[in-house]
């Protein structure tokens, strides 16, 4: 199979022709296969799309003009209503997702400690000092006072996991920015919960070059190193 090693980006899928010779085409969204309600995505064009298959192939097929630019994935679920983000809402989001963040590295290390595979050796023996000392706040929905009192109290629990968080991040390349398709992922998967993260990211980006630097990041969290 000529296609078997041959590789295609999102949207597209190998052909190969009557000689045998691979080449990469728009993936027909009618041929995508069917998918789950909890599979449903939301387009940048605010129309509810079957799954990525659909939307990244339907992209592909707008190429070269306007639309096709301008569509992305938006978040994962069906389209809904997103509300406004206010200033307020906007200067509580770091105290929540930093609290989220270590909780996250909390799970890991717990996995860890039955069988290793979440995080390396490095970042388990980070996450132990954290977890040693994390038993005061139990993982649910804090009041804003309780998280703010906490960063200011225990600021150096907070440092690793922002840091983590951004590194988890940087992979496409490795080069210590984050571009919009690299904090795609994490923001497509929380905009229907988190609904200030669009805004939150884009004021991240201090200077507006399309880049968050990691001392940009760590400055949107509080975090002075």
């Amino acid at each position: 199979d000529p296609c078997r090693n041959f590789h295609c980006k999102r949207g597209k899928v190998c052909h190969a022709d009557k000689h045998g010779k691979p080449s990469c085409v728009c993936q027909d969204p009618a041929a995508c296969p069917p998918t789950k309600d909890y599979e449903h995505v939301c387009g940048t064009d605010n129309k509810t799309y079957d799954g990525t298959c659909q939307l990244f192939g339907t992209k592909c097929q707008l190429e070269g003009t306007k639309m096709g630019r301008q569509l992305h994935l938006d978040y994962m679920g069906s389209c809904k209503y997103i509300p406004r983000c206010t200033d307020y809402e906007v200067d509580q989001f770091p105290l929540r997702m930093r609290d989220w963040l270590k909780n996250i590295l909390m799970q890991y290390y717990e996995g860890d400690l039955g069988t290793s595979g979440f995080l390396t050796e490095k970042q388990r023996s980070k996450v132990k000092k954290i977890y040693q000392n994390d038993k005061r706040l139990v993982a649910s929905d804090h009041e804003v006072e309780l998280l703010l009192h906490d960063f200011d109290k225990n600021y150096h629990l907070y440092v690793y996991p922002v840091h983590w968080q951004f590194h988890q991040l940087d992979q496409h390349p490795v080069d210590r920015l984050l571009t919009h398709s690299e904090i795609a992922p994490l923001r497509a998967s929380l905009v229907p919960m988190e609904h200030c993260i669009t805004r939150f990211f884009q004021e991240c980006d201090g200077d507006q070059n399309k880049l968050i630097a990691l001392k940009e990041w760590c400055h949107c969290f509080g975090i002075k190193e």
